[in-house]
């Protein structure tokens, strides 16, 4: 009995040490996150700091606040005290990942990490070179969640520099770009397809609740931070990525790669988008491609060949061949796109006009198409119309069309309102429309373009 009694003892005793303590860690998260609320970091960070060593798996915002409280300490503490905050953040997110794993992607907290090292740089003491491999454990152990625009741009930019000083080939710089390109396409496809969920194909406005509108806004907003990285990437290629280079590297590299599908598939596509697809190693890389693994790409990229050679009519064959090979509706849109704009730069505007049409059958918030539209409309106002006036008129179908664009594309609002606005500004003023008469009349558009436009009402 003693025995008994003295085990439910220790159990009492036991059980009131702990419901102290859990109410101690109760206080303290509840007192230092009232202070990070306020803003008053500098009062958060012993309560803070107190429960992160006392008891670090208590709660998970142990860790988004800390966060919060170590960047301020960063951003108004000396050069001295500046590198052990910038550790301890370091730190702290390990911590996150020992604890709370399932909050904490590998991927993301080596490339989060990696970019504070580059960030503070200079306070690190890190070379360029380190930091890099740091970028490339986080690409190579998890990529899945190394997808922050921010992180991913800097880790090209990082691979361009060591590049430019003799410590990357070629080969590493476009591989790599071509890597980080994919990557950056997959997440582009992956929220334009959540975007498109709320899309009419009519082009008609839609009834979207509040939460929608702000899932909207927040996968709008990765859209354009991957839109400017492609952009940026670009740009910082530059003419390293000329044909110039291009072709030795890929010409060197063919015998030994010839029967790598990956590699043959980037080739072609990185030669294409360099305007480099007139070379007859472009030829010879699409050629090889489509005997190893024959798909939408190659056919698309054979049609383009015989375009070139002036055999329309078999380049579109292969076009639809290519059409008819892409299962995925978003990689079957950028297949039309790249279709119609061929046929729009080679003046066939009705047949790009109906590949534009139906590439947004397939990807309704693909705005490039409607600009695309707009710039052929603007293009033949010259041409279309018995008078200047209704001429000129053509300008306001294609203002219609470009602000179409506006509206599906996050991306090329901005843009796409412009070009509106300029298109408005070549069509008849208010007082021509006056002085014409032609207030509110259905003008019929001719040529190729066989659409109506309504003069505006004063």
């Amino acid at each position: 009995m003693k025995k008994i009694f003295g085990f439910l003892l220790l159990l009492l005793i036991s059980a009131n040490v702990f419901s102290q303590s859990n109410e101690q860690d109760i206080n303290a998260l509840s007192i230092f996150s009232e202070y990070v609320k306020a803003k008053n970091y500098e009062a958060a960070y012993q309560p803070w700091m107190e429960l992160r060593e006392r008891s670090p798996k208590f709660n998970s915002a142990i860790y988004v606040y800390g966060e919060r409280i170590l960047k301020h300490k960063i951003k108004n503490s000396s050069p001295e005290e500046k590198i052990i905050f910038l550790n301890d953040l370091l730190k702290l997110w390990e911590e996150k990942r020992e604890h709370f794993a399932e909050k904490t992607p590998l991927g993301d907290i080596l490339a989060k990490s990696a970019q504070l090292q580059y960030d503070y740089k200079n306070d690190f003491n890190l070379t360029s070179a380190k930091i890099y491999s740091n970028f490339e454990k986080a690409y190579n152990e998890d990529l899945n969640s190394f997808n922050n625009p921010k992180n991913l741009y800097t880790y090209f930019k990082l691979l361009v520099q060591l590049y430019d000083e003799g410590r990357k080939s070629a080969e590493d710089l476009f591989t790599k770009y071509d890597e980080i390109s994919e990557k950056v396409e997959k997440e582009i496809k992956n929220y334009t397809n959540k975007v498109n969920k709320f899309m009419s194909n009519s082009n008609e406005e839609v009834s979207i609740s509040s939460k929608d509108q702000r899932r909207i806004k927040s996968y709008n907003s990765f859209l354009k931070a991957y839109d400017q990285i492609s952009n940026g990437m670009e740009k910082d290629l530059g003419n390293r990525g000329n044909c110039e280079n291009l072709i030795p590297l890929y010409e060197n590299n063919f015998e030994s790669n010839q029967n790598d599908g990956k590699w043959l598939s980037r080739a072609m596509n990185r030669l294409y988008a360099k305007e480099c697809d007139e070379s007859q190693l472009f030829v010879k890389i699409v050629e090889k491609k489509n005997e190893l693994e024959p798909n939408a790409s190659t056919a698309y990229y054979l049609g383009t060949i015989k375009d070139k050679l002036g055999n329309s009519s078999e380049a579109l064959v292969y076009y639809n061949q290519a059409i008819e090979l892409e299962t995925d509706s978003y990689e079957k849109s950028k297949i039309l796109f790249r279709i119609a704009t061929n046929f729009r730069k080679n003046g066939l505007f009705s047949r790009a006009r109906s590949y534009y049409m139906q590439a947004l059958a397939f990807n309704p918030s693909m705005g490039r198409s409607y600009l695309a539209i707009a710039q052929m409309y603007a293009t033949s106002a010259k041409n279309c119309g018995a008078d200047n006036f209704s001429q000129r008129a053509v300008y306001w179908l294609a203002s219609k069309e470009a602000m179409k664009a506006s509206r599906v594309d996050a991306t090329l609002k901005s843009a796409a309102k412009k070009s509106s606005r300029n298109y408005v500004a070549k069509a008849p003023q208010k007082s021509e429309i006056f002085s014409s008469g032609r207030e509110g009349e259905v003008i019929e558009i001719s040529c190729w373009i066989s659409r109506s436009i309504k003069v505006p009402n004063l």
